[in-house]
């Protein structure tokens, strides 16, 4: 396969290139692929085997660093709050987005890097389901920060447990929005090349590979990523410029200090995770190159989920509070040996 040239069956309309002619069509229905290679900066390094072993290194990170944070808000009462429920849905999102894409690396590293449309499907839809629930939990996180530094006296009506159980409900029923795109693209015919070049199968690569007229998808995947990325950074700035003047007006500096620590945290993840989308899914199709593609697809998908336990946990007196005593009350269920 890796030796084989690969047949280009594009037939480029001079007078409308952007609509595909009903004998490409037919064409495309006769060999349309059902299978493809990723080619990502992994295939083509020269150390591989290093690269591998550094990505296994973070896989394991992300999955220890989030579960643990999930354990301990799940067994220490001082963390049963909204702020760290919502964090622990963070971590249920990072965890999942991991492991829809670490797998797959690693067995293309050991065995054939191939797969089939349905994988492809399958990763699409995870990847963007996760992106987009994680896009708009940090939005109600800044939300949860707003109500509890601006409005503190009516912080547990405003936040109860009714209200956290529907906003993300509300949350994870947007983010699967991503279950269109990801059927569409089934539905699209491959015709020409089947070598993805990035890490793991995304849409607008899969797009690149299409001979179908994509371009009323395009549009549509550009308007719901401006709302994805633009209104919540939007919330997220308001909430943020509502607290700095709120903080500004606290003579309490111990109160003042808590406060800009816990929304230094958020505001750290909001900056490294929207910054990286912004970059990827935003910037013109022209400045878009594979080996860029794949260097934001690791920060977004591997970097910063294992950051983000880091980042609220090391900041955090709460947890790390409850992270001590945990292992205390570990250790001393140990028994001692007897010599």
């Amino acid at each position: 396969m890796w030796d084989s040239p690969i047949a280009t069956l594009r037939i480029h309309n001079d007078t409308d290139s952007s609509k595909p002619t009903q004998e490409v069509l037919e064409k495309n229905n006769a060999t349309s692929w059902s299978e493809f290679i990723l080619m990502g900066f992994l295939s083509q390094s020269k150390s591989p085997s290093v690269i591998m072993t550094l990505f296994v290194m973070m896989f394991i990170m992300v999955l220890s660093e989030n579960s643990l944070l999930l354990y301990l808000i799940h067994v220490d009462s001082g963390l049963h709050s909204p702020m760290y429920f919502f964090l622990g849905q963070l971590s249920v999102m990072d965890i999942s987005q991991t492991l829809a894409i670490g797998p797959k690396m690693l067995v293309d590293f050991l065995r054939e890097n191939t797969i089939s449309l349905t994988g492809c499907s399958a990763q699409i839809f995870f990847v963007l389901l996760m992106g987009n629930a994680e896009c708009l939990i940090l939005a109600v996180m800044s939300y949860d920060r707003y109500v509890a530094i601006c409005k503190p006296l009516q912080y547990p009506v405003l936040m109860r447990r009714t209200v956290c159980l529907i906003l993300t409900a509300v949350v994870w029923f947007c983010a699967f929005g991503a279950l269109g795109p990801s059927m569409y693209m089934r539905l699209l015919h491959y015709c020409g090349s089947n070598v993805i070049y990035h890490i793991f199968c995304d849409l607008p690569s899969m797009l690149k590979l299409s001979c179908s007229d994509t371009s009323r998808l395009e549009k549509t995947l550009v308007f719901t990523g401006f709302l994805l990325l633009i209104l919540p950074s939007a919330i997220i700035l308001a909430s943020y410029v509502c607290i700095l003047a709120t903080v500004l007006r606290v003579h309490s500096s111990e109160r003042s200090h808590k406060a800009l620590s816990t929304c230094l945290s958020h505001l750290t993840v909001v900056g490294l995770f929207y910054g990286a989308a912004m970059f990827k899914y935003l910037r013109p199709r022209s400045y878009q190159m594979p080996y860029h593609d794949d260097m934001v697809s690791v920060f977004c998908l591997i970097v910063t989920p294992m950051m983000n336990p880091l980042i609220y946990s090391l900041r955090n007196r709460d947890v790390l509070a409850a992270l001590r005593k945990t292992f205390r009350k570990n250790t001393s269920c140990v028994p001692t040996p007897k010599w």
